[in-house]
C-alpha cells in the first residue's frame, strides 16, 4: 500500500563552509527567521539521523528525469520514497512500508522510464537532520526548515570515497499549498544570512557529482542523453527546440525534419511521463496519453515526406493498438459523465426508478473491466517494445529526403494535404441522408479534422500564428462533429440500459427520454455542421498557410 503527498520545497547551501576537527563541516548557523513573511516563531523539533539508499537503472535512466527512489530508515517516515517531479520546487512524494525489495507498486510507477533494466543501489546517504517548524501567530506549522549535514558514498559503478557537505530545506507544511510568497520570504532571510539556492536539484545529484571520478561519467546527472533516449530540451536542443524556448544558438533554416521530430519526442516523452499517472488513476490522465498516442500516430501518417512510412507504419498500428486499450476506459468516462449530467437536468418526477443506481452499477462494472485492459497494456511486453521502438526513431530517425528542406512549405503542404482529405469525407457527410450511414460519415469526417488539426500542431514552429489558428478552426470543427458521435455513443448505451431495466422489471421510461433527447441533440448537430463548415473551409485560412 503505497501513501502519496505533494513536497514544495527549495534547497540551499552556504557561500563558504569551515571544516571542524573532524574534517566534515560546521553546522551553519541559520539567520533569524521570525518575521519573515507570516512567521511568528520558529520551534525546534531536534536532530534526526536518516540512513538512505538511493537506486536507479546503470544508466541512471531515474535521475535523467529528476525522480528519486530510496530506501529510508530514521525519522518519523521510514520506507521507501518515490518523488516524481510535477513542477518547480514541487514533486509528487510517494511512500510505501519498509521492505528490502523495491515494492511493487514503485517498480510499476517506473515501468515507462526503468523498461526492463534492473534497479540497483546507486549511492548511499546519512544525513544528521536538525529540524525546525516556521509557526504562524496562531500555533498553526507553516513550513519546515532542516539543515542537514550529509556524508554521501557513490556504490556503482564502482564504492567511492565518501563526501560531505551541509545542505538547508524549506518545505512548506502539506496544507499551505503552493504558498509563493512564504517561500521567497524565507529566502530573503537565508540569503542575508549567507545562503544560496543549491546548484543540484537533489541530494543525490550533488553526491554523484562530487564523487565521479572523471568528469566524462556525469554526462546523465548532467541532462546528457539516456540510453536509447535523445537528449534533454535546452541542453543538445534541436533548432525547433531552440526557436521555440529561445535559446541562443547558431541559427540556421529550420528544417522539415526538426519539427517533425521536435514533435514525436514531446508526444514520446508525453507518454512516458503519464504512465504512471495513469496506473496511479489520476483524472484525465488517460486521455492525456490516449491523446499523446494519436498525435503520434498522426504525425506519423501526415508526415511521411519527412519520415519513412515503411518504419513508421508498423509503429503507428502499434500505436492505435495502445490508443484502443486506453480508449475502453476513456469512452466509459465521458459516457459515463454525459449521462449522469444528462439525468441530473431532468426534474424529479421523470426520474422513475432506480435510474441513478443503476447507471452507477453499469459504470462501475465497465469500469473494473476497463481499468483491467489499460493496467495490463501497460505492463505487457508489447508496450515495453513500442516505447524501446520510439526510442530508437528518434535516436536514428528514418528521414527521406524532405527532411532536409525548409520546413515551411513541407509543413503547409503536409496540413493542406490532410485538408484535402478532411474536405471529401465533409462532403460525404453533409450528402448523406440522415440515419446510421450518416453517423458513420459524421464520424469518419471527425477523425479527418482531428488529423488535420494535429498537423497543423506539428507545423507551429514553422508557420507560426497561421498554423495555431488553423488547429484551432478544426478543434471547433472537430468539437460539433464530437457532439454528434458522442450522442451516438450515448443513445446506444441508452438503448442497453433501458434494455436492462426492463428485464429487471423497473421502469424504462426515463432511460427512454433520455434517449429522446440524445436524438434531437444529434439533429441540433447536424443542422449546425454545414455552417461550422462553411466557417473553417474559408479559403483565407488556407492562404495564410503560405502553401
Amino acid at each position: 500500500m503505497v501513501d502519496t503527498k505533494q513536497e514544495i520545497e527549495r534547497k540551499y547551501e552556504a557561500t563558504a563552509e569551515e571544516a571542524g576537527p573532524s574534517g566534515r563541516p560546521d553546522l551553519p548557523g541559520l539567520p533569524e527567521l521570525t518575521g519573515a513573511g507570516p512567521v511568528a516563531s520558529v520551534v525546534s523539533k531536534g536532530v534526526t539521523t536518516l540512513d538512505a539508499t538511493y537506486y536507479d537503472t546503470p544508466g541512471r535512466r531515474l535521475l535523467a528525469d529528476g525522480i528519486t527512489l530510496r530506501r529510508r530508515t530514521g525519522g518519523d517516515d521510514a520506507g521507501w520514497h518515490l518523488k516524481l517531479p510535477v513542477g518547480p520546487d514541487t514533486r509528487e512524494e510517494i511512500h510505501a512500508p519498509l521492505g528490502d525489495e523495491v515494492p511493487s507498486e514503485m517498480a510499476a510507477l517506473l515501468r515507462s522510464r526503468v523498461r526492463r533494466a534492473p534497479l540497483l543501489p546507486l549511492a548511499h546517504l546519512r544525513s544528521e537532520r536538525d529540524r525546525k517548524h516556521l509557526v504562524d501567530a496562531d500555533g498553526t506549522v507553516l513550513a519546515e526548515v532542516s539543515v542537514d549535514r550529509v556524508t554521501a558514498r557513490r556504490l556503482a559503478p564502482e564504492e567511492s570515497e565518501p563526501v560531505r557537505w551541509t545542505e538547508v530545506e524549506v518545505e512548506l507544511a502539506e496544507d499551505r499549498g503552493h504558498d509563493q510568497r512564504l517561500l521567497d520570504a524565507v529566502e530573503v532571510r537565508l540569503g542575508e544570512g549567507g545562503l544560496h539556492r543549491a546548484e543540484s536539484p537533489s541530494k543525490l545529484a550533488k553526491a554523484l557529482a562530487e564523487t565521479e571520478a572523471e568528469a566524462g561519467a556525469t554526462a546523465v546527472e548532467a541532462g546528457g542523453a539516456k540510453p536509447g533516449r535523445p537528449a534533454k530540451p535546452g541542453k543538445t536542443a534541436t533548432t525547433a527546440q531552440q526557436a521555440r524556448q529561445g535559446a541562443k544558438a547558431p541559427r540556421r533554416p529550420l528544417g522539415a525534419g526538426d519539427v517533425v521530430l521536435d514533435y514525436v519526442r514531446r508526444q514520446l516523452d508525453a507518454l512516458v511521463e503519464l504512465d504512471p499517472a495513469v496506473r496511479r488513476d489520476v483524472p484525465d490522465s488517460v486521455h492525456r496519453m490516449r491523446v499523446a498516442t494519436r498525435r503520434l500516430r498522426s504525425a506519423f501518417r501526415s508526415y511521411r515526406t519527412v519520415l519513412d512510412r515503411t518504419v513508421t507504419d508498423p509503429i503507428g498500428d502499434e500505436l492505435k493498438w495502445l490508443a484502443g486499450e486506453l480508449g475502453v476506459e476513456r469512452d466509459r468516462e465521458v459516457l459515463t459523465a454525459r449521462l449522469e449530467n444528462r439525468l441530473a437536468e431532468l426534474p424529479d418526477d421523470l426520474r422513475l426508478g432506480p435510474v441513478e443506481a443503476r447507471l452507477c452499477h453499469w459504470s462501475q462494472a465497465r469500469r473494473d473491466s476497463a481499468r483491467e485492459i489499460v493496467l495490463g497494456a501497460l505492463d505487457s511486453d508489447r508496450y515495453l517494445t513500442l516505447l524501446d521502438t520510439l526510442d530508437a526513431l528518434v535516436a536514428d530517425p528514418p528521414l527521406r529526403p524532405a527532411a532536409a528542406k525548409p520546413a515551411g512549405p513541407v509543413a503547409a503542404k503536409a496540413v493542406l494535404r490532410d485538408y484535402e482529405r478532411l474536405a471529401a469525407r465533409m462532403a460525404t457527410a453533409l450528402e448523406t441522408a440522415p440515419g446510421p450511414d450518416r453517423d458513420i460519415t459524421v464520424h469518419q469526417a471527425r477523425k479527418a479534422a482531428k488529423r488535420v488539426r494535429y498537423a497543423a500542431e506539428t507545423a507551429r514552429p514553422a508557420l507560426g500564428k497561421p498554423a495555431k489558428k488553423f488547429a484551432r478552426r478544426m478543434e471547433a470543427l472537430q468539437d460539433v462533429l464530437g457532439e454528434h458521435q458522442d450522442s451516438v455513443v450515448a443513445r446506444e448505451a441508452l438503448r442497453v440500459l433501458a434494455t436492462q431495466a426492463h428485464g429487471a422489471g423497473e421502469s424504462d421510461f426515463t432511460f427512454g427520454l433520455l434517449y429522446g433527447r440524445e436524438e434531437a441533440r444529434a439533429a441540433d448537430s447536424e443542422r449546425e455542421l454545414p455552417g461550422a463548415w462553411a466557417k473553417a473551409s474559408r479559403p483565407k485560412h488556407r492562404a495564410a498557410l503560405g502553401a
